[in-house]
């Protein structure tokens, strides 16, 4: 019975040992393995040089293109002003805006009427007599000294008639300038005088402005000229084919509006404080479409130079200065440096460089070593 109970747990003992022997003679021999470095996602944008059209941005006030102020010529009490004569008032040309009291006038240009009449009939004496001493000096019945008095009466009714004459027309304006019209068609920007007033000659009525066209002083860096087809060397206006078209955006009374015109002069000298060129874009107001206000202020942007084959990436793209991030057809990382065309907005425009299907990365990456194994992904934006 003793024997029983040590042989059983012996021979379940060898067993054990016998079956994880076996187990370890059969189990698979493991073999070390160095894990898969996996590729970083970058994204590309493939190179795909394209002609581009420069635009240089700048901001400005709108300002009349024709503002004239509005003066009295005679004096006088005004009498009547046109309802129109009020700060923002709108008038055609032509339109009556005041009238000064004319009796004074109408009194002056008819004594000036009187004074021709009178000297018509000097005149027609003075020829009448010296058609008569010349007839007489021709029968020697008058002394030369007689004839030549003659001819002298008829020269001082000659310069009286003409002085006559003058006097006439110059009251004949006065009166007409008693009735003030406008000189062109546009609006009321500021109201000196008011009826009852009296004017002296010289007296300021109002500041009138033409409602036609606006223009707007836009001031640009020098080195901005570059990328603008200007000829620098033109006076005055510039021609029709040489003017940069230019768009002007704002927002006003809730909307946003566009109007489109055009350089068409830059201003004669250099802003000795701000260092910048002033350009001048005008912009005619079409009739029935929203007019560009005085004042209003813009954001202006002008049509420049077209240049060929232009590779245009985003300004985050430049690492370290001038260096792009280069990825290689094995999808390896290389840096390259670039001289950037021109830096506008959030883009840097290249010409030179690169060539066309090329990949830029453009993903942010604090470390960069070059030969550096990526998996390139297009850019959906680009």
């Amino acid at each position: 019975m003793i024997m029983k109970k040590l042989i059983i747990p012996a021979l379940v003992i060898i067993a054990s040992f016998l079956v994880a022997a076996g187990i370890m003679a059969t189990a698979p021999e493991v073999k070390p393995t160095t894990p898969e470095v996996i590729p970083t996602s970058v994204r590309v944008l493939t190179v795909n040089p394209v002609p581009t059209q420069l635009k240089v941005r700048a901001q400005g006030t709108v300002l009349p293109n024709t503002e004239s102020d509005l003066i009295s010529e005679v004096p006088g009490r005004i009498v009547w002003m046109s309802p129109t004569m009020n700060s923002g008032g709108f008038f055609n040309q032509g339109d009556v805006l005041l009238r000064l009291e004319n009796k004074d006038a109408r009194n002056t240009k008819e004594r000036a009427e009187a004074a021709v009449k009178r000297t018509d009939a000097e005149l027609s004496h003075a020829r009448f007599e010296h058609q008569r001493a010349s007839s007489l000096a021709e029968q020697r019945l008058i002394s030369q000294s007689q004839q030549e008095n003659a001819v002298r009466l008829l020269r001082v009714a000659e310069a009286a008639r003409q002085e006559a004459e003058a006097n006439r027309e110059q009251s004949s304006r006065d009166f007409d300038r008693t009735e003030i019209t406008a000189p062109f068609t546009g609006l009321v920007r500021v109201k000196n005088v008011d009826v009852g007033q009296y004017l002296s000659k010289g007296t300021p009525i109002a500041t009138l402005y033409a409602s036609d066209a606006v223009e707007v002083r836009l001031p640009v860096a020098d080195r901005q000229l570059a990328y603008l087809n200007l000829p620098l060397e033109h006076l005055g206006d510039l021609p029709i084919e040489a003017q940069p078209k230019v768009t002007l955006n704002a927002e006003f009374a809730g909307r946003k509006l566009t109007w489109e015109g055009r350089i068409v002069r830059t201003d004669s000298q250099i802003d000795m404080s701000s260092r910048m060129v002033h350009l001048i874009a005008r912009v005619a107001n079409e009739p029935g479409a929203a007019p560009l206000s005085v004042g209003l202020f813009v954001d202006a942007v002008i049509e420049g130079l077209m240049v060929d084959a232009t590779v245009s990436l985003p300004r985050s793209a430049l690492r370290d200065g001038n260096r792009l991030l280069m990825v290689e057809a094995d999808n390896t990382l290389k840096l390259r440096e670039v001289e950037p065309f021109r830096l506008y907005e959030d883009q840097v425009l290249l010409r030179e460089g690169l060539q066309a299907g090329e990949r830029v990365c453009i993903s942010p990456m604090l470390t960069v070593v070059e030969g550096t194994r990526v998996q390139p992904v297009e850019d959906a934006n680009g």
